[in-house]
């Protein structure tokens, strides 16, 4: 197949060779055939969405797996209605915001969507490119482009059309040329069909940009760590070894000057780097490729995939990158580099070892506590942060007045209890809404106490850790139980109650079956005495701390 190449890149073109440029691009589309397109993001490999047949011509071209679903790209929220069902309002009012723009949507398809390019889901991802030539192509085509990124499945994705030349020529009909792209990693990938939304792939638009319209957002595993063999992956980028060089590539984590050192000290002869500008000069004598400055993610984002893709150009035995943290840009750059690495990372500071600790009352979570303080562990009481939130922090008080109005605190600035809690327990939407603004002011002052901190052992103590996001802080979540006779007991002689009442405060929460099922490990309150539980505590914490970091230094 010869593939013809178009060249848009000079903005003073006249009009009308524009226009009949983007004809015949539009028209490759039309009748089934692959085309290449740039975006903001990355260049992607287009075809007609609603064309089964031409749809699986991107998977031939690729070698990408069937199970791995494609994005729609359109050039408007307009289109939505096209191919999705049921779509919520909160779906518009972010496209408001962020399209055109790196942000993709799953949303209900609509029967109109082939299986081909939902790989058999009975969802759709959506995205409107931030591209004048994408959209002026989709535009003139008449239909919605499914487009993943246009490199061979498993290499790192293209940023200008030279890289997709290299790994498309002769397997597609026609490339677009429209510059360097400006954003340099993939579309972040938001799932609104579950409650809260989940956060499916980081990309160009930061995960704090969303949380700061949306409130909380789950974080899927998958952004952390690597499906499991037989699971099927929502969204484009979640399941395969992506972005990877020829070299196995080793992630380095940690502060730039600390991964720096960790890296020196392990490169062997032939090895290759890629690092922050500022180190380029320390691993003189190796192939170096850079990322852009330490402190500037907007260039590490433009740059990753460029780094990665020189390595195929040279003989190294294996590469060693330095990562930028995981806030705004940087959760992106650090998950592609992960990924390329195929989730074998190495963190150069002092391993931290972060315990969530949850379950019901008269458990014995307390008596856990003491024992990871016995350890020299620092620990957070989510409850009294929460109080400790209600009195001084301003944007968490504007929040909940502007929810539930003024009557929200007293005039001394107390809050005012009764009235809240008329407004949230009888009505279990005002309650949610209560949890989202809650959640999302608690769950970053816990984060940034933890990493702020000096310590290297955490623990944090939430009834609803899991439901309130902050397990995705933790490397392991623990639920404590206890048999209902002894909670029955512990209850009734610490707070003075009858049976009857301590059975009722039990019955309202949730069960241990609960919290075995969603938490990591369990730990069995079964001790006759506090002082009894806290050692057997102790013992059971000092394997999970040994486990971390061994995993940590090791990189699984």
């Amino acid at each position: 197949m010869e593939t013809q190449y178009f060249d848009l890149r000079d903005t003073r073109r006249p009009g009308n060779e524009t226009e009949r440029i983007i004809a015949q691009a539009a028209e490759i589309l039309r009748r089934g055939g692959l085309l290449a397109i740039p975006t903001e993001t990355v260049y992607g490999l287009g075809a007609n969405g609603l064309d089964a047949a031409a749809v699986k011509k991107i998977f031939e071209a690729k070698g990408r797996p069937q199970d791995n679903p494609l994005i729609l790209h359109v050039p408007s929220a307009q289109w939505l209605s096209r191919c999705c069902e049921d779509v919520p309002p909160i779906a518009y009012e972010l496209a408001r915001r962020f399209w055109p723009g790196p942000l993709t949507l799953i949303l209900r398809r609509k029967p109109i969507v082939p299986d081909a390019t939902t790989a058999g889901l009975d969802t759709v991802a959506m995205r409107c490119p931030d591209h004048p030539v994408a959209t002026a192509i989709i535009r003139e085509a008449g239909v919605p482009i499914a487009a993943p990124s246009a490199n061979r499945s498993g290499r790192p994705s293209c940023t200008c059309a030279q890289d997709v030349m290299e790994d498309m020529d002769g397997r597609i009909d026609g490339i677009v040329d429209g510059g360097p792209c400006t954003v340099g990693v993939e579309s972040t990938i938001l799932d609104l069909t579950c409650t809260p939304p989940r956060l499916l792939r980081p990309g160009g638009l930061p995960l704090e940009e969303l949380e700061a319209v949306l409130g909380h957002v789950e974080i899927d595993k998958a952004v952390t760590s690597p499906l499991k063999p037989g699971e099927q992956p929502k969204a484009p980028g979640m399941k395969y070894r992506h972005y990877a060089p020829k070299a196995p590539v080793t992630v380095v984590t940690g502060g730039p000057e600390a991964s720096a050192e960790e890296i020196a000290r392990r490169l062997q002869p032939g090895d290759g780097v890629i690092c922050f500008d500022e180190f380029a000069a320390r691993f003189a004598g190796y192939t170096v490729e850079t990322l852009g400055p330490k402190g500037d993610k907007s260039v590490q984002a433009q740059r990753v995939f460029d780094a990665l893709r020189a390595f195929d150009s040279v003989e190294v035995g294996q590469i060693y990158a330095q990562c930028p943290d995981h806030r705004g840009l940087g959760l992106a750059i650090n998950n592609r580099l992960k990924k390329a690495a195929g989730f074998h990372i190495v963190d150069a500071d002092c391993p931290r070892v972060v315990l969530g600790l949850t379950g019901g009352t008269g458990a014995g979570k307390t008596s856990a506590l003491k024992a990871i303080q016995a350890l020299g562990g620092e620990t957070i009481d989510c409850d009294a942060l929460y109080h400790e939130m209600l009195r001084t922090d301003r944007p968490l008080r504007a929040a909940l007045v502007k929810e539930f109005g003024p009557e929200t605190f007293l005039p001394d600035g107390g809050l005012n209890r009764p009235y809240l809690g008329e407004q949230v327990f009888s009505r279990e939407e005002r309650l949610a809404r209560l949890n989202e603004i809650v959640y999302a002011a608690i769950v970053p002052a816990v984060r940034t106490r933890v990493e702020s901190g000096g310590s290297a052992l955490w623990a944090i103590d939430a009834i609803n850790l899991l439901e309130s996001g902050m397990a995705r802080l933790c490397d392991r979540t623990v639920a404590v139980t206890s048999p209902m006779e002894l909670r029955l007991r512990r209850i009734m002689a610490r707070d003075g109650i009858d049976e009857g009442y301590a059975r009722l405060r039990i019955g309202a929460q949730r069960t241990d079956d609960y919290y075995r099922e969603h938490c990591d490990l369990e730990l069995c309150n079964d001790a006759a005495a506090p002082e009894e539980f806290e050692e057997k505590a102790k013992r059971f914490f000092e394997k999970i701390i040994e486990t971390v970091k061994e995993e940590k230094q090791h990189g699984r």
